[in-house]
Protein backbone atom coordinates (compact mmCIF):
# COMPACT_ATOMS: atom_id res chain seq x y z
CA UNK A 1 0.00 0.00 0.00
CA UNK A 2 1.38 3.32 -1.04
CA UNK A 3 1.62 6.32 1.36
CA UNK A 4 -0.95 8.02 -0.40
CA UNK A 5 -3.64 5.01 -0.32
CA UNK A 6 -2.35 4.72 3.60
CA UNK A 7 -2.92 8.37 4.45
CA UNK A 8 -5.62 9.19 1.94
CA UNK A 9 -8.59 11.20 4.08
CA UNK A 10 -6.35 11.49 6.83
CA UNK A 11 -6.42 14.83 8.47
CA UNK A 12 -3.93 16.53 10.51
CA UNK A 13 -3.57 19.70 12.80
CA UNK A 14 -0.72 21.74 13.79
CA UNK A 15 -0.15 23.74 16.44
CA UNK A 16 3.32 25.68 16.17
CA UNK A 17 5.04 27.92 18.84
CA UNK A 18 8.36 30.11 18.63
CA UNK A 19 10.41 31.55 16.02
CA UNK A 20 10.16 32.14 12.24
CA UNK A 21 11.98 28.98 12.12
CA UNK A 22 9.54 26.49 13.71
CA UNK A 23 6.96 27.96 11.22
CA UNK A 24 9.01 27.39 8.58
CA UNK A 25 9.62 23.59 9.53
CA UNK A 26 5.92 23.07 9.94
CA UNK A 27 4.53 24.37 6.94
CA UNK A 28 7.69 22.26 5.14
CA UNK A 29 6.42 19.50 7.16
CA UNK A 30 2.65 20.27 5.86
CA UNK A 31 3.67 19.85 2.32
CA UNK A 32 5.28 16.41 3.13
CA UNK A 33 2.28 15.06 4.77
CA UNK A 34 0.30 16.64 2.13
CA UNK A 35 2.11 14.96 -0.47
CA UNK A 36 1.79 11.81 1.76
CA UNK A 37 -2.00 11.99 1.36
CA UNK A 38 -2.43 14.21 4.55
CA UNK A 39 -5.26 17.04 3.98
CA UNK A 40 -4.94 20.14 6.72
CA UNK A 41 -7.75 20.13 9.24
CA UNK A 42 -10.70 23.34 8.98
CA UNK A 43 -11.90 25.03 11.91
CA UNK A 44 -14.17 22.51 13.79
CA UNK A 45 -13.07 19.59 12.34
CA UNK A 46 -11.40 16.74 14.30
CA UNK A 47 -7.81 15.79 13.51
CA UNK A 48 -6.34 12.38 12.75
CA UNK A 49 -2.53 13.24 13.78
CA UNK A 50 -1.87 16.74 15.66
CA UNK A 51 1.80 18.14 14.95
CA UNK A 52 2.92 20.00 18.64
CA UNK A 53 5.58 21.83 17.00
CA UNK A 54 7.58 23.81 20.45
CA UNK A 55 9.81 26.10 21.71
CA UNK A 56 11.76 26.23 24.75
CA UNK A 57 13.77 29.73 24.75
CA UNK A 58 12.39 30.35 28.29
CA UNK A 59 10.25 28.31 30.88
CA UNK A 60 6.89 30.31 29.78
CA UNK A 61 7.81 28.94 26.22
CA UNK A 62 7.94 25.30 28.22
CA UNK A 63 4.39 26.26 30.21
CA UNK A 64 3.12 27.37 26.46
CA UNK A 65 3.78 23.63 24.86
CA UNK A 66 2.37 21.85 28.00
CA UNK A 67 -0.67 23.99 27.43
CA UNK A 68 -0.91 23.39 23.38
CA UNK A 69 -0.34 19.86 24.22
CA UNK A 70 -3.14 19.70 26.65
CA UNK A 71 -5.43 21.82 24.16
CA UNK A 72 -4.76 19.25 21.41
CA UNK A 73 -5.39 16.39 23.43
CA UNK A 74 -8.75 17.95 24.83
CA UNK A 75 -9.96 19.23 20.90
CA UNK A 76 -9.04 16.01 19.24
CA UNK A 77 -10.05 13.43 20.90
CA UNK A 78 -8.67 9.97 19.72
CA UNK A 79 -5.76 12.30 17.63
CA UNK A 80 -2.25 10.77 17.64
CA UNK A 81 -0.83 13.17 19.32
CA UNK A 82 2.73 14.32 18.03
CA UNK A 83 5.76 16.67 19.69
CA UNK A 84 8.57 17.75 18.70
CA UNK A 85 10.85 21.21 18.52
CA UNK A 86 12.82 22.62 20.92
CA UNK A 87 11.22 21.55 24.22
CA UNK A 88 10.95 17.76 22.80
CA UNK A 89 14.52 17.65 22.14
CA UNK A 90 15.55 19.46 25.01
CA UNK A 91 13.08 17.45 27.71
CA UNK A 92 11.95 14.35 25.80
CA UNK A 93 11.09 12.31 28.98
CA UNK A 94 8.92 15.23 30.41
CA UNK A 95 7.05 15.84 27.29
CA UNK A 96 6.20 12.14 26.83
CA UNK A 97 4.87 11.57 30.26
CA UNK A 98 2.16 14.44 29.36
CA UNK A 99 -1.69 12.04 28.96
CA UNK A 100 -2.06 12.02 25.29
CA UNK A 101 0.98 12.02 23.89
CA UNK A 102 1.93 9.37 21.44
CA UNK A 103 5.27 10.27 20.06
CA UNK A 104 8.28 12.80 20.98
CA UNK A 105 10.65 13.78 18.47
CA UNK A 106 13.66 15.71 18.65
CA UNK A 107 15.27 17.75 16.00
CA UNK A 108 17.03 15.35 13.35
CA UNK A 109 13.68 13.10 13.35
CA UNK A 110 10.99 15.40 12.85
CA UNK A 111 12.82 16.52 9.22
CA UNK A 112 11.77 12.67 8.31
CA UNK A 113 8.18 12.83 10.42
CA UNK A 114 6.55 11.20 7.74
CA UNK A 115 8.41 8.24 8.49
CA UNK A 116 7.08 7.89 12.02
CA UNK A 117 3.46 7.87 10.83
CA UNK A 118 3.14 4.36 8.40
CA UNK A 119 0.48 3.40 10.74
CA UNK A 120 -1.36 6.43 12.49
CA UNK A 121 -4.10 3.46 13.77
CA UNK A 122 -1.88 0.86 15.64
CA UNK A 123 -1.61 0.59 19.32
CA UNK A 124 -1.01 3.55 20.98
CA UNK A 125 3.17 3.87 22.28
CA UNK A 126 2.41 6.85 24.99
CA UNK A 127 6.19 7.74 26.31
CA UNK A 128 7.57 6.36 23.17
CA UNK A 129 10.46 9.16 22.22
CA UNK A 130 13.58 9.61 19.74
CA UNK A 131 15.59 11.92 20.64
CA UNK A 132 19.41 12.86 19.18
CA UNK A 133 22.28 13.69 21.24
CA UNK A 134 22.97 17.91 19.81
CA UNK A 135 26.17 16.56 18.99
CA UNK A 136 24.66 14.16 16.56
CA UNK A 137 22.47 17.32 14.94
CA UNK A 138 23.80 17.22 11.67
CA UNK A 139 20.61 17.12 9.01
CA UNK A 140 20.16 20.33 7.13
CA UNK A 141 18.15 21.33 4.41
CA UNK A 142 17.30 24.13 3.10
CA UNK A 143 13.34 25.12 2.79
CA UNK A 144 11.26 28.29 2.07
CA UNK A 145 7.64 28.16 3.25
CA UNK A 146 4.43 30.24 3.42
CA UNK A 147 2.92 28.59 6.26
CA UNK A 148 -0.52 30.31 4.50
CA UNK A 149 1.02 33.45 4.29
CA UNK A 150 1.86 36.11 1.98
CA UNK A 151 5.60 36.18 3.22
CA UNK A 152 7.21 33.60 2.67
CA UNK A 153 10.10 32.09 5.40
CA UNK A 154 13.54 30.86 3.73
CA UNK A 155 15.58 28.46 6.15
CA UNK A 156 19.44 29.14 5.51
CA UNK A 157 20.60 28.30 8.57
CA UNK A 158 20.54 26.22 11.91
CA UNK A 159 22.25 25.45 15.03
CA UNK A 160 24.34 27.56 16.96
CA UNK A 161 28.03 27.26 18.01
CA UNK A 162 27.86 30.55 20.30
CA UNK A 163 27.16 28.64 23.80
CA UNK A 164 25.76 31.68 25.40
CA UNK A 165 25.54 31.49 29.34
CA UNK A 166 21.96 31.17 29.40
CA UNK A 167 20.78 30.03 26.37
CA UNK A 168 20.11 26.05 25.87
CA UNK A 169 19.42 26.39 22.26
CA UNK A 170 22.64 24.83 20.80
CA UNK A 171 21.74 21.81 22.74
CA UNK A 172 18.04 21.97 21.35
CA UNK A 173 19.22 22.76 17.99
CA UNK A 174 23.19 21.83 17.26
CA UNK A 175 26.01 22.59 16.07
CA UNK A 176 26.00 25.74 13.30
CA UNK A 177 25.09 24.22 9.56
CA UNK A 178 23.82 25.68 6.28
CA UNK A 179 23.67 24.02 2.44
CA UNK A 180 25.49 25.71 0.00
CA UNK A 181 24.80 28.98 -1.56
CA UNK A 182 23.87 27.40 -4.85
CA UNK A 183 21.52 24.89 -3.07
CA UNK A 184 19.54 27.75 -0.90
CA UNK A 185 19.56 30.11 -4.28
CA UNK A 186 17.72 27.12 -6.05
CA UNK A 187 15.06 26.70 -3.43
CA UNK A 188 14.67 30.64 -3.15
CA UNK A 189 13.93 31.08 -7.51
CA UNK A 190 11.43 28.15 -6.26
CA UNK A 191 9.56 30.00 -4.32
CA UNK A 192 9.74 32.88 -5.94
CA UNK A 193 8.65 31.03 -9.29
CA UNK A 194 5.58 29.71 -7.20
CA UNK A 195 4.69 33.42 -6.35
CA UNK A 196 6.67 34.59 -3.54
CA UNK A 197 6.95 37.84 -3.59
CA UNK A 198 8.40 38.62 0.00
CA UNK A 199 11.08 36.26 1.63
CA UNK A 200 12.17 36.41 4.92
CA UNK A 201 15.75 34.58 5.65
CA UNK A 202 15.53 32.95 8.96
CA UNK A 203 17.92 30.55 11.53
CA UNK A 204 19.12 30.12 15.00
CA UNK A 205 22.07 32.12 14.36
CA UNK A 206 21.82 33.46 10.56
CA UNK A 207 24.59 35.89 10.11
CA UNK A 208 26.83 32.31 10.47
CA UNK A 209 25.81 30.87 7.22
CA UNK A 210 28.67 29.48 5.67
CA UNK A 211 30.27 28.03 8.49
CA UNK A 212 29.74 24.33 7.18
CA UNK A 213 30.57 25.05 3.41
CA UNK A 214 33.19 27.55 3.52
CA UNK A 215 30.99 30.55 2.35
CA UNK A 216 29.53 33.66 3.37
CA UNK A 217 26.50 34.96 4.97
CA UNK A 218 27.77 38.75 2.82
CA UNK A 219 28.08 36.10 -0.17
CA UNK A 220 24.47 34.58 -0.13
CA UNK A 221 22.31 38.01 0.25
CA UNK A 222 24.79 39.04 -2.91
CA UNK A 223 23.49 35.73 -4.68
CA UNK A 224 20.11 36.82 -3.66
CA UNK A 225 20.03 40.46 -4.40
CA UNK A 226 20.94 39.21 -7.80
CA UNK A 227 17.86 37.01 -8.69
CA UNK A 228 16.28 39.03 -11.61
CA UNK A 229 12.39 38.62 -10.00
CA UNK A 230 9.68 40.76 -8.42
CA UNK A 231 10.69 40.24 -4.91
CA UNK A 232 11.42 41.86 -1.46
CA UNK A 233 13.69 40.02 1.01
CA UNK A 234 14.23 40.73 4.77
CA UNK A 235 17.02 39.40 7.25
CA UNK A 236 15.12 38.30 10.25
CA UNK A 237 17.69 38.15 12.48
CA UNK A 238 21.51 38.71 12.52
CA UNK A 239 24.48 38.92 15.37
CA UNK A 240 25.82 42.39 15.79
CA UNK A 241 29.25 41.12 15.44
CA UNK A 242 28.42 39.26 12.40
CA UNK A 243 26.57 42.18 10.34
CA UNK A 244 29.69 43.58 8.94
CA UNK A 245 29.64 47.44 8.03
CA UNK A 246 30.07 46.53 3.95
CA UNK A 247 27.07 44.23 4.38
CA UNK A 248 24.87 47.44 5.83
CA UNK A 249 26.22 49.52 2.91
CA UNK A 250 24.87 46.86 0.60
CA UNK A 251 21.07 46.90 1.68
CA UNK A 252 21.37 50.60 1.38
CA UNK A 253 21.74 50.38 -2.23
CA UNK A 254 20.81 46.87 -2.81
CA UNK A 255 17.16 45.95 -5.29
CA UNK A 256 15.62 44.13 -2.88
CA UNK A 257 16.67 43.91 0.14
CA UNK A 258 14.43 45.53 2.64
CA UNK A 259 15.54 48.45 5.32
CA UNK A 260 14.86 46.53 8.18
CA UNK A 261 17.06 44.99 10.52
CA UNK A 262 16.62 42.84 13.71
CA UNK A 263 19.67 43.06 15.60
CA UNK A 264 19.84 41.07 19.02
CA UNK A 265 21.28 43.19 22.07
CA UNK A 266 20.16 41.18 25.03
CA UNK A 267 21.72 43.63 27.41
CA UNK A 268 22.95 47.27 27.27
CA UNK A 269 25.29 46.52 30.06
CA UNK A 270 29.14 45.50 29.41
CA UNK A 271 29.54 44.17 32.57
CA UNK A 272 26.28 41.68 31.90
CA UNK A 273 27.17 40.82 28.13
CA UNK A 274 30.48 39.67 29.69
CA UNK A 275 28.46 37.14 32.28
CA UNK A 276 26.86 36.55 29.09
CA UNK A 277 29.68 35.67 27.20
CA UNK A 278 28.20 37.17 24.27
CA UNK A 279 30.89 38.00 21.23
CA UNK A 280 30.53 41.92 21.00
CA UNK A 281 30.36 45.15 23.51
CA UNK A 282 27.85 48.21 23.75
CA UNK A 283 30.04 50.14 21.65
CA UNK A 284 29.94 48.06 18.60
CA UNK A 285 26.41 47.68 18.72
CA UNK A 286 25.73 51.36 19.09
CA UNK A 287 28.30 51.87 15.83
CA UNK A 288 26.36 49.16 13.56
CA UNK A 289 23.22 50.63 14.51
CA UNK A 290 24.27 54.29 14.09
CA UNK A 291 26.00 53.09 10.68
CA UNK A 292 22.63 51.63 9.86
CA UNK A 293 20.46 55.08 10.55
CA UNK A 294 23.03 57.08 8.53
CA UNK A 295 22.72 55.06 5.23
CA UNK A 296 19.12 54.40 5.82
CA UNK A 297 17.36 56.98 8.21
CA UNK A 298 14.25 55.22 7.46
CA UNK A 299 15.07 51.97 8.34
CA UNK A 300 13.08 49.78 10.94
CA UNK A 301 15.50 48.31 13.88
CA UNK A 302 14.40 45.36 16.07
CA UNK A 303 16.18 44.85 19.09
CA UNK A 304 16.01 41.75 21.44
CA UNK A 305 16.80 42.82 25.35
CA UNK A 306 16.72 40.66 28.18
CA UNK A 307 15.86 41.37 31.72
CA UNK A 308 16.98 39.68 34.95
CA UNK A 309 20.00 37.88 34.17
CA UNK A 310 21.60 36.51 37.00
CA UNK A 311 24.71 38.91 37.72
CA UNK A 312 22.40 41.90 36.28
CA UNK A 313 22.21 44.04 39.46
CA UNK A 314 20.34 47.39 39.82
CA UNK A 315 23.00 49.59 38.74
CA UNK A 316 23.64 47.39 35.89
CA UNK A 317 19.78 47.62 34.74
CA UNK A 318 19.79 51.16 34.87
CA UNK A 319 22.80 51.20 32.58
CA UNK A 320 21.33 48.76 29.98
CA UNK A 321 18.30 51.34 29.89
CA UNK A 322 19.89 54.26 29.55
CA UNK A 323 22.26 52.88 26.63
CA UNK A 324 18.61 51.48 25.50
CA UNK A 325 17.05 54.52 25.46
CA UNK A 326 19.94 56.92 23.71
CA UNK A 327 19.57 54.79 20.69
CA UNK A 328 17.83 55.07 17.65
CA UNK A 329 15.76 51.96 17.49
CA UNK A 330 12.23 51.12 16.28
CA UNK A 331 11.16 48.36 18.90
CA UNK A 332 12.30 46.37 21.69
CA UNK A 333 11.44 42.66 21.67
CA UNK A 334 11.59 42.05 25.68
CA UNK A 335 12.48 38.61 27.30
CA UNK A 336 12.62 38.04 30.89
CA UNK A 337 15.60 35.47 32.15
CA UNK A 338 14.88 32.43 33.07
CA UNK A 339 16.85 29.83 34.57
CA UNK A 340 17.55 26.86 31.99
CA UNK A 341 19.09 23.79 33.49
CA UNK A 342 22.52 22.82 32.09
CA UNK A 343 23.49 26.96 31.45
CA UNK A 344 26.56 28.22 33.02
CA UNK A 345 24.52 31.46 34.16
CA UNK A 346 23.32 29.28 37.22
CA UNK A 347 26.89 29.58 38.20
CA UNK A 348 26.21 33.59 38.88
CA UNK A 349 26.12 33.99 42.50
CA UNK A 350 23.39 37.26 42.05
CA UNK A 351 19.53 36.10 41.24
CA UNK A 352 17.40 38.89 40.38
CA UNK A 353 14.21 38.42 42.06
CA UNK A 354 11.43 37.62 40.11
CA UNK A 355 9.23 40.25 41.05
CA UNK A 356 12.05 42.83 40.02
CA UNK A 357 12.34 40.75 36.97
CA UNK A 358 8.55 41.60 36.03
CA UNK A 359 8.86 45.10 37.19
CA UNK A 360 12.34 45.54 34.35
CA UNK A 361 10.25 43.85 32.11
CA UNK A 362 7.56 46.39 32.21
CA UNK A 363 9.85 49.43 32.12
CA UNK A 364 11.23 47.98 28.86
CA UNK A 365 8.22 47.64 26.90
CA UNK A 366 6.92 51.29 28.14
CA UNK A 367 9.90 52.22 26.09
CA UNK A 368 9.69 50.17 23.38
CA UNK A 369 5.83 51.59 23.08
CA UNK A 370 7.63 55.01 22.78
CA UNK A 371 10.32 54.12 20.80
CA UNK A 372 7.64 52.49 18.08
CA UNK A 373 5.32 55.41 18.49
CA UNK A 374 7.98 57.84 17.63
CA UNK A 375 9.56 55.79 14.98
CA UNK A 376 5.50 55.32 12.90
CA UNK A 377 5.04 59.10 13.65
CA UNK A 378 8.29 60.12 11.80
CA UNK A 379 7.53 58.17 8.72
CA UNK A 380 3.89 59.85 8.54
CA UNK A 381 3.73 61.45 4.66
CA UNK A 382 6.63 59.64 3.35
CA UNK A 383 6.41 57.35 1.40
CA UNK A 384 6.52 53.43 0.91
CA UNK A 385 6.12 50.29 -1.14
CA UNK A 386 3.18 47.59 0.89
CA UNK A 387 2.97 43.72 -0.04
CA UNK A 388 -0.58 43.95 1.18
CA UNK A 389 -1.23 40.41 2.70
CA UNK A 390 -4.70 37.94 2.28
CA UNK A 391 -5.89 38.53 5.64
CA UNK A 392 -9.41 39.92 6.69
CA UNK A 393 -10.74 41.58 9.55
CA UNK A 394 -13.17 43.62 10.01
CA UNK A 395 -13.49 44.33 6.16
CA UNK A 396 -10.00 45.33 6.69
CA UNK A 397 -6.93 43.84 4.90
CA UNK A 398 -3.38 44.53 6.15
CA UNK A 399 0.45 44.46 4.22
CA UNK A 400 3.75 46.10 5.63
CA UNK A 401 6.29 48.33 3.66
CA UNK A 402 9.86 47.50 3.66
CA UNK A 403 11.14 49.35 6.40
CA UNK A 404 8.42 47.33 8.50
CA UNK A 405 5.21 49.52 8.85
CA UNK A 406 2.25 48.07 9.17
CA UNK A 407 -0.58 49.49 7.14
CA UNK A 408 -4.27 48.90 6.65
CA UNK A 409 -6.78 49.04 4.26
CA UNK A 410 -10.24 47.92 2.96
CA UNK A 411 -10.49 44.49 2.26
CA UNK A 412 -9.76 43.92 -1.67
CA UNK A 413 -8.81 40.52 -3.14
CA UNK A 414 -7.59 41.76 -6.61
CA UNK A 415 -5.00 43.68 -4.03
CA UNK A 416 -3.27 40.23 -2.40
CA UNK A 417 0.37 39.41 -2.70
CA UNK A 418 0.80 42.99 -4.57
CA UNK A 419 3.24 45.58 -4.23
CA UNK A 420 1.63 48.91 -3.99
CA UNK A 421 3.31 52.52 -3.75
CA UNK A 422 1.66 54.65 -0.95
CA UNK A 423 1.95 57.70 0.75
CA UNK A 424 2.07 56.58 4.42
CA UNK A 425 -1.12 57.85 6.20
CA UNK A 426 -3.04 58.77 3.06
CA UNK A 427 -6.24 57.59 2.44
CA UNK A 428 -6.65 53.64 2.94
CA UNK A 429 -2.78 53.19 3.66
CA UNK A 430 -3.58 53.95 7.47
CA UNK A 431 -0.75 52.51 10.13
CA UNK A 432 -2.41 50.63 12.17
CA UNK A 433 -0.51 52.15 15.08
CA UNK A 434 -2.92 54.98 15.64
CA UNK A 435 -5.45 52.60 16.44
CA UNK A 436 -3.16 50.01 18.36
CA UNK A 437 0.14 51.21 19.57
Amino acid sequence: MTDMERFAGKKVEFITLGCKLNFAESSSIGRTLADAGFTRCKRGERADVVIVNTCSVTDVADKKGRQAIHRAVRQHPGAYVVVTGCYAQLKPGEVAAIEGVDLVLGTNEKINLPDFLNDVDRKRASGEYRVSPFREIREFRPICSADDRTRHFLKVQDGCDYFCTYCTIPFARGRSRNATIAETLAVAEKAIADGAKEIVLTGVNTGDFGRSTGETFFDLIRALDSVEAEVRYRISSIEPNLLTDAMIEFVASSRHFAHHFHIPLQSGSDTVLSLMRRRYDTALFAHKIHTVKALMPDAFIGVDIMTGMRGETPDCFEESRAFIGGLPVSQLHVFTYSERKGTKALDIDYAVPMAERRRRNEVLQRLSDSKLREFYKSQIGTEGTVLWEDSRSGGMMHGFTGNYIRLERKYDARMVNIFERVTIGDGDATPSFLKNV
